[in-house]
């Protein structure tokens, strides 16, 4: 039978079983290695409210906390809300990973 694709749509390889998990949005049950997973970090506080809060804290610096959240979705959740998309078969071949988005931090701030 033909494989459309080199790992069959998982990252399972040598590995007799896994276990699942369940989508972040849908709670469709999928295996761990076949989710598509997403890890945000974003600040509690939305950005309109950051000055507000800024000029009404007793701190100077005091740094606002931020939220980490692993997300997993399944297939059908992850292309609906284009956090993946399909591919030609050509492009399918293409192995390279997609470019990091990684923010610039001033060196100044880094060094407080």
């Amino acid at each position: 039978m033909t494989s459309k694709r080199r790992n069959n749509g998982r990252n399972k390889h040598g590995r007799g079983a896994v276990r699942f998990i369940r989508c972040t949005n849908c709670a469709r049950a999928c295996p761990k290695d076949k989710a598509i997973k997403k890890f945000v970090i974003r600040n509690i506080v939305e950005a309109a409210a950051v000055r507000d809060i800024a000029e009404a804290s007793v701190y100077e610096s005091y740094v606002l906390p931020k939220l980490y959240a692993k997300l997993h979705y399944c297939i059908s959740c992850a292309i609906h809300s284009k956090v993946v998309r399909n591919r030609s078969r050509q492009a399918r071949k293409d192995r390279t990973p997609p470019p990091r988005f990684r923010p610039t931090q001033n060196k100044s701030e880094n060094k407080k």
